[in-house]
């Protein structure tokens, strides 16, 4: 807290982009680029509204299911991933396939697909329904049972309790997955733990910002949609490190007047899938209210960067070579 009056915003770095959205998002601009409009997507290429909105007027069509696309056309999975029968699927159906999914929730599913080839039981961490969950569970159903938090761990039962092992979804919070590896690990001494945290880079970083802000904001507005599971720890942590308040908005508009009330400091982030006119929209906004002075609380720096998808690569190279020839 302050001791003075002055109104001030506290914001947090890094926070927006991560390199997986960033890919994803350009990957459909690429694609309607390369190949002309409609773009199918499947799910939502990032949690973002504002993001799929955009991509929508320049021609991307987004879908639930691999039937809604019409047989022949070019299908992009989104960057949470899907489940080996979605592939299966799109074959069945002559889909030219993009695949947008993020390089660090890949590397998850090829450990999925290698314990359960070793014939261990993968207790997968993370939150039932999301999209990345149901990818990685495609990848060995019969071996991964899904952990929802500390809560589930009492009714979490193995063949094999030497042989078992935990993954997680990329976007969690690391204080609550530590805290259900802690108690699975206690009820399964021998469980196994991934060569490298399957917590992604980009999302601790926003968390380890957010917990240095919360210590002195007492209002933290995070910038995200509701269904982006990254967006939504950001208000856990930022509760958690402190602030009186934390609210998630997509746009400025949606902010409330009244919860200004008695603050003196704003913490203001995004989530990994929010760019950055969205956050400059709330700063103009607090800053008309006298809430001028902006302070960046780095947490961290961020060079991470991934290349397109190789289906685009190789038809936007096959471009550039003929333009070469002619």
């Amino acid at each position: 807290m302050t001791a003075t009056n002055a109104r001030r915003v506290l914001l947090a770095a890094p926070r927006g982009y991560c390199a997986g959205v960033d890919r994803a998002v350009i990957a459909v601009e690429k694609a309607l680029e390369q190949y002309g409009a409609p773009i199918y997507v499947r799910h939502e290429i990032v949690h973002n509204k504002y993001v799929v909105q955009t991509l929508e007027k320049k021609g991307a069509i987004f879908v639930e299911t691999t039937e809604e696309v019409p047989e022949g056309s070019i299908v992009m999975f989104s960057a949470h991933g899907v489940a080996p029968v979605v592939h299966e699927e799109a074959a069945e159906r002559k889909l030219a396939t993009i695949d947008a999914t993020c390089p660090l929730v890949t590397k998850v599913h090829k450990e999925a697909v290698r314990y359960a080839k070793d014939d261990f039981d993968i207790l997968l961490i993370g939150h039932e329904g999301h999209e990345e969950v149901i990818g990685t569970t495609g990848e060995a159903p019969e071996h991964i049972t899904l952990v929802d938090g500390p809560e589930d761990v009492d009714k979490v039962e193995v063949r094999d309790p030497s042989r078992v092992v935990w993954l997680s979804q990329t976007t969690l919070s690391v204080d609550e997955t530590m805290e259900t590896v802690d108690r699975l690990k206690t009820k399964f001494p021998l469980l196994v733990s991934p060569p490298s945290d399957d917590i992604c880079y980009a999302t601790q970083n926003r968390q380890i910002a957010v917990k240095q802000m919360g210590a002195e904001a007492d209002l933290v507005i995070v910038v995200g949609s509701q269904n982006s599971s990254n967006s939504k720890r950001l208000v856990e942590v930022a509760l958690g490190a402190g602030a009186r308040d934390a609210h998630l908005v997509d746009y400025a508009r949606e902010i409330d007047e009244a919860w200004l009330e008695g603050v003196s400091t704003v913490g203001v982030t995004s989530g990994a899938s929010v760019p950055e006119v969205l956050v400059e929209e709330v700063l103009e906004w607090l800053s008309q209210r006298g809430f001028e002075d902006v302070e960046i609380v780095k947490a961290a720096e961020e060079s991470i960067t991934f290349s397109l998808p190789k289906e685009l690569r190789r038809d936007l190279r096959a471009e550039a070579s003929s333009l070469v020839e002619d």
